[in-house]
């Protein structure tokens, strides 16, 4: 599988699953290391060794063994542990097969005697054995040869298609090789997907609003205290990220331990501005930036044009559904935008269609909020959407929401390996995700403009959880409180996905279609599409 091989060892794009999990499990024994191997002169005398990592330049490439053992007559084994059984003939599969002879092939580099390799299936507690001969170790490097050939190539390899090897694969969330062959596809011949095969498993984000807490680690939990009191414990293994606002500390345990697991730091003023983040290394995927950052402006147009057209049918649909007034009028002139946004000639033209749309979409944003809301917006009639700051409570709900939007694509891209500060649509400037604003576009209106609507329509907020100020309106504790309950809600809402039929919640949507975008950049795809409900 040249695809997996090199989304793995050389985009270094790795995801658990089950079965990765159970693995590890299996491996909890001989991860252990435990006894050297002996000098090749020395006589084994029955040893044992255990995790024992070996290495070659001349062949390029390096390795872990589980286990050797004393063959006998002078010779060693390579023992290698796995979670599943056998193929059906009961043999070993290609890919364990072609692991445990790179072992005997780097312990005759070394200088010992290997005639045999033996796998050891959990399932079936069984091992197979593997005859190491001249055949045997010629397949093999033949193999490793493929494989370099494979790696110098910038551009992986084309997903498999209709294969059942990829329902098992736990990157299958990443290659996403159904949805690349569906976006290929002309809309009417394209078919439902039956499911997302491998969803990447997801944690939760943490937010930490309480002033003066301590964010700490302690047994494999992330603790928040008070005046050393616990306020708060979640298990690290269901943490994503952690959010927190105003003067929160976060001890350095906590920053090296999360850091460790990919989970990142992100900064909030206490008024709700993304001030920062503090992740691990960046991603590893060099190859995508270079293709983003040489992408031509004739690609970028395109790609903006599609997705401020997408974000223009998504407002008209959200109107439609929404509003307590007719609006034809304003819905068939969105219509018309959509249209024109996607024959714009130029990133300036595109850029007026986008503010005339946006224009009319807030103009009859009011006649969305019903009669349940607490909440007065008559002031957002008159001063209409503004910010920094803004004057008043809808308009803080609108960016308090766009602020959460933003800142999950900023860690989804950086997850992926886009720099999020280099756009499509919007222009780089000093400090501003202008990447993650591109993708917002198409998710304005689905996520956080309905966790808004859901606020305000269900009664969650009222007027004593806003604040005004110098001329500004920003949410008091509890209305932010309130605010990210809705907003955590509607990023786990299940949806049907328009374009490919199965279920999934909007917060894996957001990591397709950044992943949809790769895919274009890199030229796996032709074109992008955005995400559009029906």
């Amino acid at each position: 599988m040249p695809r997996l091989f090199h989304l793995e060892w050389v985009q270094q794009q790795f995801a658990t699953s089950d079965d990765v999990e159970e693995g590890l499990y299996l491996h909890r024994v001989v991860d252990r290391e435990a006894g050297d191997l002996p000098d090749k002169s020395e006589a084994w005398d029955g040893r044992v060794a255990r995790s024992v990592s070996l290495s070659s330049p001349r062949l390029g490439l390096a390795t872990r063994l589980d286990l050797v053992e004393d063959g006998g007559d002078g010779t060693v084994v390579p023992v290698d542990y796995k979670k599943g059984h056998p193929n059906k003939d009961g043999k070993a599969w290609p890919s364990d097969r072609a692991q445990s002879l790179v072992q005997a092939l780097l312990l005759r580099e070394e200088g010992y005697a290997v005639e045999r390799a033996e796998i050891w299936y959990a399932e079936t507690r069984q091992r197979i054995h593997i005859t190491v001969d001249d055949a045997a170790l010629q397949d093999v490097t033949d193999t490793v040869t493929r494989a370099w050939r494979v790696a110098s190539d910038p551009s992986a390899p084309p997903p498999l298609r209709d294969s059942p090897k990829c329902a098992r694969c736990s990157l299958v969330g990443i290659c996403l090789p159904d949805e690349l062959d569906a976006l290929q596809t002309p809309p009417k011949q394209r078919r439902p997907l039956k499911r997302l095969m491998a969803p990447i498993l997801e944690g939760r984000p943490v937010y930490v609003t309480l002033q003066g807490a301590v964010v700490g680690v302690r047994s494999d939990r992330l603790e928040v205290r008070s005046s050393g009191e616990l306020k708060a414990s979640y298990r690290l293994i269901d943490v994503s990220q952690v959010c927190v606002f105003g003067n929160v500390t976060v001890s350095a345990q906590a920053v090296r331990t999360l850091l460790s697991r990919d989970v990142p730091v992100l900064w909030f003023s206490y008024g709700g501005w993304f001030s920062g983040i503090a992740e691990g290394l960046p991603g590893k995927n060099v190859d995508l930036r270079i293709a983003q950052f040489r992408a031509s402006e004739q690609q970028q147009l395109e790609i903006a044009r599609r997705m401020i057209s997408g974000k223009i049918r998504n407002s008209r649909t959200m109107l439609r559904r929404n509003a307590r007034a007719e609006i034809p009028r304003v819905g068939e002139q969105l219509k018309q935008l959509a249209i024109q946004a996607m024959q714009a000639e130029s990133s300036q033209q595109l850029l007026g269609i986008e503010g005339a749309a946006a224009r009319l979409y807030f103009g009859s944003f009011p006649a969305m909020v019903g009669r349940n809301s607490r909440v007065d917006v008559s002031d957002f009639q008159e001063n209409g959407r503004t910010r920094r700051p803004p004057r008043d409570p809808l308009n803080a709900l609108l960016s308090f929401c766009y602020t959460l939007l933003v800142k999950d694509l900023t860690v989804t891209l950086m997850g992926i390996g886009f720099d999020p500060y280099y756009g499509m649509f919007h222009k780089p400037r000093f400090g501003r995700p202008a990447l993650a604003l591109d993708l917002a576009e198409e998710f304005r209106s689905l996520v956080a403009e309905s966790a808004v609507l859901q606020v305000l329509n269900n009664g969650e907020v009222g007027p004593r959880d806003f604040q005004r100020r110098a001329g500004g309106c920003m949410l008091e504790a509890s209305g932010r409180k309130a605010v990210l309950r809705a907003y955590e809600r509607r990023l786990d809402q299940e949806i049907t996905h328009p374009q490919f039929g199965y279920k999934a919640s909007y917060r894996r949507v957001m990591d397709i279609q950044a992943r949809v975008l790769g895919a274009v950049m890199l030229g796996e795809l032709d074109d992008y599409t955005a995400m559009v409900t029906r």
